[in-house]
């Protein structure tokens, strides 16, 4: 029962998420990946430190545009050739297409927004969040194949040193599959990392009063190295853009520091930044519920408090 896992790349490099999970797998037993696109091979070799023992290449100039159809004629083949039944996808866009047509294709069962899988009797069993994240269930399969997604950020990557061996993969496209054609793809332009990748996250919330204060919230991030993040209620009043939305309807985030600013910590925005390592709050009610969970708190008016504590990690860095 040696799992596959579906290994997702951008600018020539694996993407956390998907590293994350591969190294899920591997404390598990042994571990395979497959990488899907085009001049990938020398990406897909760098799976092996993360604790997969084989990688499946499929490396084609028909897979280079991100379209979920011909991967999953690439993870059919491999399921029916090599009788793989367990497959981990980590939480995108992508990987999130990709998953649920494979399951319609091979009729299979798909459970989602799972935050860990362990053994349990000799079967795997998946856990899920459950009553805006109040409990967790225990989740599992009727039949094989099994394809499980999970949440962004429910681990990290654990490099373990290893070689991954590297096969070709077979690449036969349905005629469907290539229906489609990407025309351009486009990215959101940051100068900072992307919230799923940052270390550090500033988040700026209703408190903040308007949009023209955000720039509190990213000179904070910026002196930290860090990235910038906004609850539902900042986004829904297009103070800042959607791909920085933490919450139970935006991304979940496990940065090691996580600065809310202007946040009251309603159960939506908790669910997606809980697992922080350190949650800081500042925020001007002392009775706001991000105090309960945060690791440190600061009860006053963030319009002076945060252009002090920038001032300050600059004066700390120079």
């Amino acid at each position: 029962m040696t799992p596959l896992v579906f290994l997702e790349h951008h600018g020539g490099e694996l993407v956390k998420n998907s590293l994350a999970v591969l190294s899920k797998g591997a404390s598990l037993g042994d571990v395979h990946g497959v990488v899907i696109g085009s001049g990938v091979r020398e990406a897909a070799a760098k799976a092996g430190v993360f604790g997969a023992q084989k990688v499946w290449v499929a490396d084609d100039a028909a897979l280079e545009a991100p379209l979920p159809q011909p991967r999953v004629d690439v993870l059919e083949r491999l399921v029916r050739d090599h009788g793989y039944d367990t497959l981990l996808f980590g939480q995108s866009v992508l990987a999130a297409d990709v998953a649920a047509g494979l399951a319609a294709r091979l009729d299979a069962g798909l459970n989602w927004d799972l935050t860990d899988l362990v053994r349990q009797d000799g079967a795997l069993v998946g856990k899920r969040p459950a009553l805006q994240d109040s409990v967790v269930v225990d989740v599992g399969w009727k039949s094989t194949p099994r394809l499980a997604l999970f949440r962004s950020g429910a681990f990290d990557p654990q490099e373990a040193g290893g070689e991954a061996q590297l096969e070709d993969a077979t690449v036969e496209l349905h005629d469907f599959s290539t229906a489609a054609t990407m025309v351009e793809q486009a990215h959101a332009e940051s100068e900072g990392p992307a919230i799923e990748e940052a270390q550090v996250i500033v988040a700026g919330g209703r408190g903040l009063g308007g949009p023209e204060n955000f720039k509190l919230v990213e000179e904070l991030a910026q002196a930290l190295g860090g990235a910038v993040a906004a609850t539902r209620a900042v986004v829904d009043a297009g103070w800042y853009p959607y791909s920085t939305q933490v919450g139970q309807t935006g991304k979940t985030v496990s940065p090691k520091l996580y600065v809310a600013v202007g946040i009251s910590g309603a159960i939506q925005h908790k669910v997606g930044m809980q697992s922080s390592g350190t949650i800081v709050a500042i925020n001007k009610d002392g009775n706001a519920p991000i105090f309960e969970f945060a690791d440190l708190g600061v009860v006053g008016d963030l319009h002076e408090i945060v252009p002090k504590l920038t001032e300050l990690v600059k004066q700390r860095k120079s």
